[in-house]
């Protein structure tokens, strides 16, 4: 049994990692396309129609996408007023409270994002721009972002329980 979830915390923070880094390219490129459109639209006087479409679908990915690498690697904000001894027994029971809350938060959203898309997908939902890209494309980052953050809160409590964490202050940074 220890095992499976030795396996299942590798594979799903392999999976964030992979989101995370993904998701930190498509800012840069979200960054280079709107450089691109204002040297398109001021300079040359010839705006685009596609830039601000597909620099919206790559934020709401990027951001969906960056939550469980952003929970992985414990780069949220933390307050550790009374429970800073990160090998203590209360210390762990709270993050594994806190953790407890994303699942549930994760999959209410996950499920709620899902059901959006499907409803969405089945109905041909199209944006209203001259580009109709499938509304599927930006709905989906909901469900996929917020099932993989859930996915990664559960492998956090498994590395709580398991001493794997990364709880230790210096590594968190200063508070």
């Amino acid at each position: 049994m220890s095992d499976f979830f030795n396996r299942f915390s590798k594979v799903v923070d392999a999976i964030s990692e992979l989101f995370g880094i993904v998701a930190g390219w498509m800012f840069f490129a979200v960054g280079i396309f709107v450089a691109y459109e204002v040297f398109m639209r001021y300079v040359l006087i010839s705006p685009t129609v596609w830039v601000d479409e597909v620099a919206r679908i790559f934020q709401v990915w990027a951001t969906f996408g960056a939550t469980a690498y952003v929970l992985k690697h414990r780069q949220h904000i933390i307050i550790d007023l009374t429970f800073r001894d990160v090998n203590s027994l209360h210390r762990r029971i709270v993050e594994t409270f806190s953790m407890l809350v994303i699942v549930g938060f994760g999959a209410v959203a996950a499920k709620y994002g899902w059901d959006l898309w499907l409803k969405s997908t089945l109905a041909g939902h199209t944006t209203d721009s001259y580009l109709a890209v499938p509304k599927a494309f930006t709905q989906s980052a909901i469900w996929v972002g917020f099932g993989l953050l859930a996915l990664q809160a559960l492998a956090e409590i498994y590395k709580v329980w398991t001493g794997q964490a990364n709880l230790q202050r210096s590594e968190l940074g200063g508070h």
